[in-house]
């Protein structure tokens, strides 16, 4: 006959009886002086069954058959060893061996094998980064994974096969934690994992160089939803990436970059804009700048664009080897050829001399627009547009042009590239050009 299972109001309700020691699903332990006031009345003549129903043990709880084992093995002990033989002896007695006295062969033995693991525990904190200097506090972190294969590595180097918590301790992992990481299950379940990434590495790959420009997370996330109608979620994008070394290059902030003044003979406008930049109408805030692109040998080219300030769209753009007024004139007049553009639009840009120049501002007049002039020296008055030459230098292989005509080609294909197919995220993960449309179509 199999005995019952205890459901832990059952548990909980035997723990309240001061003859009960500790309870489980499966067992009782009693304590030492209910054993004895067991033998001793059992002597008298009691039965089993009235001496647990007097001490508040009720057998339709525990159950006839565990009163009557419990019995038969105590008044065994007992008739052995007496009053001893009922002590709970399981804290006093490990199941370990006694300590004995090591042979000389032994001793050598074991000061080689902690030779043998301070050279291990040396290699882990330099792999981790440690100084071992008191005076040098510095935090190093290094997932759980890589610290249990280092044990291993080290293990295996020194054979130090019962040393494992050792290791385990120098490195703050759990002992359990490395044999279950090292298990058959874990390591099939790791190797249909890595199965898994290599198919999702292989999709991000097309992300990653779709149109020939390298992307972050975010933007792969948003090629593969509008161009390949697949949806990852960014934190999978980022760990794939991390896991296989996908980088995409951040560019670095120039603190060294000049505004070329106006002279005193131009006119400089006020500030319509105050970063409003999204006046939720496209074509109205219109944004402007140059920027300088070095090519092969050093030579140089200048990008002047005017950029949508809403939809980020690039509405005009001139390449030009000289920082000469007609690339910003040349600019203007190409922008004339969008017929979205509303009555009040008005051009905002820096102080530059192109912009404050008369004949510049006089194109500006001609076309019906109104014209802004950030603060001197204050380039977060026209963010969006420096952010812009900011995603073009990371996403262009300007560097590797031979000639002006191949600096031109490739922004030209950028500019396509980045109005029809690259989504951004803060449009909806849209491309400017179909944020436009959408707009437009609510609008």
């Amino acid at each position: 006959m199999t005995k019952r299972i205890f459901t832990k109001k059952e548990q909980e309700q035997l723990k309240c009886n001061p003859y009960v020691q500790a309870v489980s699903e499966k067992a009782i332990t009693y304590t030492d002086e209910f054993k004895r006031h067991f033998i001793a009345e059992n002597d008298k003549g009691t039965s089993p069954r009235e001496i647990f129903e007097e001490a508040g043990l009720h057998v339709d709880l525990i159950g006839l058959q565990r009163i009557s084992s419990a019995g038969k093995r105590w008044r065994a002990a007992y008739r052995q060893t007496g009053v001893e033989g009922l002590q709970d002896t399981r804290k006093t007695n490990s199941g370990r061996p006694s300590e004995k006295e090591l042979s000389l062969e032994e001793k050598i033995a074991r000061l080689e094998a902690k030779n043998q693991l301070l050279r291990a525990e040396n290699e882990l904190l330099k792999k981790l980064g440690s100084t071992r200097k008191a005076d040098v506090e510095k935090e190093i972190t290094i997932e759980t994974k890589r610290k249990f294969e280092l044990i291993e590595q080290t293990r295996r180097k020194y054979k130090l096969k019962r040393m494992v918590s050792y290791l385990c301790e120098v490195m703050g992992v759990s002992r359990s934690g490395f044999y279950h990481y090292f298990s058959e299950e874990s390591v099939r379940n790791r190797f249909l994992q890595d199965e898994s990434d290599e198919a999702v590495q292989a999709i991000i790959l097309k992300a990653y160089h779709f149109r020939k420009r390298k992307k972050g997370a975010r933007q792969i996330k948003m090629t593969l939803q509008n161009h390949y109608g697949i949806t990852y979620n960014v934190k999978r994008i980022r760990r794939i990436m991390k896991k296989y070394g996908i980088i995409c290059p951040i560019r670095k902030a120039n603190p060294y970059r000049r505004m070329a003044k106006a002279t005193k003979e131009h006119r400089t406008c006020a500030n319509q804009l105050q970063r409003h930049f999204k006046q939720g109408v496209a074509g109205k805030v219109l944004l402007t700048d140059i920027t300088y692109l070095t090519y092969r040998n050093g030579k140089r080219a200048y990008l002047s664009t005017i950029k949508d300030a809403e939809t980020n769209e690039i509405l005009a753009y001139e390449v030009s080897p000289s920082l000469h007024v007609e690339i910003a004139l040349n600019t203007l007049k190409k922008l004339s050829k969008h017929t979205h553009l509303t009555e009040d639009a008005f051009i905002h840009s820096d102080q530059g001399f192109h912009y404050t120049n008369p004949q510049f501002q006089t194109l500006v007049k001609k076309m019906g627009l109104g014209q802004s002039m950030s603060r001197r020296g204050n380039c977060w008055d026209n963010a969006p547009q420096e952010s812009f030459f900011g995603h073009f230098k990371d996403e262009t292989n300007i560097k590797d042009c031979e000639t002006f005509e191949d600096v031109k080609r490739e922004i030209k294909s950028y500019m396509t590239y980045y109005n029809h197919y690259r989504g951004q995220w803060n449009l909806k993960k849209l491309p400017p050009v179909k944020y436009r449309q959408q707009l437009q179509q609510v609008g």
